[in-house]
């Protein structure tokens, strides 16, 4: 697979050819000579989509258009702030949003537009530009108390994914092998409506790489 130029999740622009399980979108990100000059578009709507659905087919940069991004999996699109599509991820997102509607204590299904703003405010500080890493919402909490496929900073300040029991670094390519976990509380990256689905019965999609089977495949 040719290297392209794409936008890193965790907020930096990089080259390589891991494409991940997911694609996404949150806006158009490109300016009309097909360079990546912003993080997001204003649109609060971020998904995350099916690499292949209904034989779409949608350019990776254009101009005044949304901008596929990828994802190795569910916990890193979720950590990213983004959301199942109820389009193309229609199951997937029923049961994000019953998880997020049950652990709100809502009578009826919380809508679209109700997570969409949940997770606007738990993203981002007040910021601009490309690179919006020290713009990140991070929250603490004990490591124990959080379910499988969290993402959490580890003691060198890398994000990891919990399965539970152990935590894996990230990589393009997968989930790394385990490492020591810092002492609580930790630093959390996955927003905690996310984290709120995750403890309520979401089952996540998870890269191989993930070392236990807390996960649903696509």
């Amino acid at each position: 697979m040719p290297r392209r130029n794409r936008v890193d999740p965790w907020g930096d622009l990089v080259a390589h050819p891991a494409r991940g399980l997911f694609t996404g979108n949150r806006g158009c990100v490109v300016d009309d000579h097909e360079n990546v000059v912003r993080h997001h578009g204003t649109n609060l709507l971020w998904i995350t989509c099916q690499v292949e659905f209904r034989d779409w087919r949608v350019g990776l940069a254009r101009p005044r258009r949304w901008t596929p991004l990828f994802f190795l999996d569910d916990a890193v699109a979720l950590a990213a702030g983004h959301r199942p599509c109820s389009t193309c991820r229609r199951f997937d997102y029923v049961a994000y949003r019953n998880a997020v509607s049950d652990a709100a204590g809502a009578r009826q299904p919380l809508s679209a537009a109700d997570l969409n703003v949940r997770l606007s405010r738990e993203r981002l500080n007040r910021g601009r530009g490309l690179d919006r890493a020290a713009d990140r919402k991070l929250w603490r909490a004990p490591l124990l108390g959080l379910p499988p496929g969290a993402v959490v900073l580890d003691g060198e300040r890398r994000p990891c994914l919990w399965d539970g029991d152990v935590l894996q670094p990230f990589g393009f390519e997968g989930w790394g092998s385990a490492v020591q976990a810092p002492d609580d509380p930790v630093d959390v990256l996955t927003p905690p409506t996310s984290v709120a689905a995750l403890s309520h019965g979401f089952a996540p999609v998870l890269h191989p790489s993930a070392s236990r089977s807390h996960q649903s495949h696509p």
